[in-house]
């Protein structure tokens, strides 16, 4: 059955008064327009703001609201409400990965982009699979040298009945400084704990070793 549940999105690029009419205008366009595509309208986001700047508080919430709750179709008055310049392949990228249908009032039906629009997109999600393939391989490599430098991760997680029987900490700094003492770096220390299920950065896994060689200072 086709998700027939919509949102809009109107912008205008300044916060006059003057631009009032015009983002209701947006509005009520939209939403005739939605409503003869047979399409319901749960939500409207509105910015008035620079489309060359990403930060739009209308616009944050449009993604999180789509994301949230599956929404698969957005109704704007053009492609350059979305945004401008990079900002908008940025915003057509991110719509894209979330599945979300566009449909603009300038094309009256889904919107078309040229070829040099979907050529970028094509591209970015190659580059975006590839980085997610790189960062895989990271994961794996520095499990696989832990492992040769004689690193358990078994002995280190204690079993507490879930699914894979292990327990997860956030910054767990016995792994972190017997993993440095292998000599590897904090980047690959990383990599190594998120592979084992921890959610944990670079720069706390930084900042936890540095404490603890605070700690270490101090007592002796």
């Amino acid at each position: 059955m086709t998700n027939k549940k919509a949102v809009l999105y109107c912008r205008v690029s300044t916060e006059k008064e003057t631009q009032d009419t015009s983002i209701e205008r947006q509005e009520i366009e939209l939403r005739a327009f939605a409503q003869s595509k047979g399409y319901e309208v749960v939500a409207v986001f509105k910015d008035r703001h620079s489309g060359y700047d990403i930060e739009r508080e209308g616009l944050l919430e449009l993604l999180d609201f789509v994301k949230e709750y599956h929404i698969m179709n957005l109704f704007i008055q053009d492609e350059t409400r979305l945004g401008r310049g990079n900002g908008r392949m940025a915003v057509l990228h991110l719509l894209k990965k979330l599945n979300v249908d566009i449909f603009t009032l300038s094309d009256a039906g889904t919107i078309k982009l040229n070829e040099m629009d979907t050529m970028l997109l094509e591209i970015l999600a190659i580059v975006e699979e590839y980085q997610r393939k790189l960062h895989n391989a990271k994961i794996r490599r520095g499990m696989k040298r832990a492992v040769q430098n004689g690193y358990r991760p078994e002995n280190n997680l204690k079993d507490r009945g879930n699914v894979e029987g292990r327990e997860r900490i956030d910054a767990p700094i016995e792994q972190i400084v017997h993993l440095r003492e292998k000599g590897m770096t904090f980047e690959d220390i990383t990599a190594t704990l998120k592979g084992l299920g921890f959610q944990i950065s670079k720069a706390t896994v930084h900042r936890r070793y540095k404490e603890y060689e605070e700690e270490q200072n101090l007592k002796n």
